[in-house]
C-alpha cells in the first residue's frame, strides 16, 4: 500500500492516482488469499463495488487501521 500511495512504480495506481484503501481481507494462509484474490478479480465491477460499499459504507480510508 505504501508503494501505491507514493507512486513508487509505474502502473494503474500511479496513472490514476489511486491511494485510498477502501476494502481489504486478511488471511493466515497465503494459498487461500491468492485463491480469493483470483476469484474476486473475475467478478463483475458492480459486485466489487457492492462488496466495498457493504464493508465500508462511508468510504473511509482504511490504511491507518492496518498500519497500527
Amino acid at each position: 500500500m505504501y508503494q501505491h500511495r507514493t507512486k513508487a512504480t509505474p502502473g494503474f495506481t500511479s496513472r490514476y492516482s489511486v491511494g485510498l484503501l477502501g476494502w481489504f481481507e486478511s488471511y493466515d494462509d497465503p494459498t487461500f488469499a491468492i485463491t480469493r484474490e483470483k476469484a474476486i478479480k473475475k467478478w463483475r465491477r458492480d459486485w466489487k463495488i457492492a462488496l466495498n460499499e457493504e464493508t465500508n459504507p462511508h468510504g473511509t480510508d482504511l490504511y491507518n487501521s492496518i498500519t497500527k
